[in-house]
């Protein structure tokens, strides 16, 4: 696929959650350091640099939060060393204040792969976005309705977005 470009959500998705599905990040609920020291997601620092690879480096990270919180990402990306780690450039880092905003980072990147952790974004990426991941463990039964595919993990984002060879491929869904 050419010119494939690849928007990954941050929370829940780079940076682990609560324990129980759908829970907010621990990350937003504590002090400086306890969120420093949350955990990435299980999978996200070794298959991301897989993508970044795939994706020819056309790999943004899109996250919805306040000016707070986006301070406190920046500190955690540092912290953990993530552009070293994954190779997503610091400057591929793009912030908005309510989720369906995403889908003006989306149109303004041309990206064509999506991976969130909430349906709600999908929707609001839903026919701009071609390639659509919900990410993660949910709080309820969601099934697959053709327009989105799910990926519980990291193993699975790699196994649907990337073909044999190691090339980014589209997700086959109908409408």
């Amino acid at each position: 696929m050419r010119d494939a470009r690849l928007g990954v959500d941050i929370g829940r998705v780079i940076i682990g959650g609560g324990d129980q599905p759908g829970a907010d990040t621990s990350f937003l609920d504590g002090d400086e350091e306890r969120a420093m020291q949350t955990p990435p997601v299980p999978g996200a620092l070794t298959t991301l640099p897989l993508l970044v690879q795939a994706f020819a480096g056309r790999v943004w990270l899109v996250s919805k939060c306040g000016p707070k919180v986006q301070a406190r990402t920046r500190r955690w990306l540092q912290r953990h060393a993530f552009s070293q780690q994954t190779g997503v450039p610091i400057d591929h880092l793009r912030f908005c204040l309510q989720r369906p905003q995403k889908a003006d980072h989306a149109r303004q990147l041309q990206l064509t792969h999506f991976i969130d952790d909430r349906l709600d974004v999908l929707t609001a990426l839903r026919g701009l976005v071609p390639s659509l991941l919900l990410f993660g463990p949910q709080r309820r039964i969601i099934s697959e309705s053709g327009w989105f595919r799910a990926a519980p993990s990291w193993a699975a984002v790699q196994g649907l977005l990337l073909d044999r060879s190691g090339k980014p491929q589209a997700l086959s869904q109908a409408d």
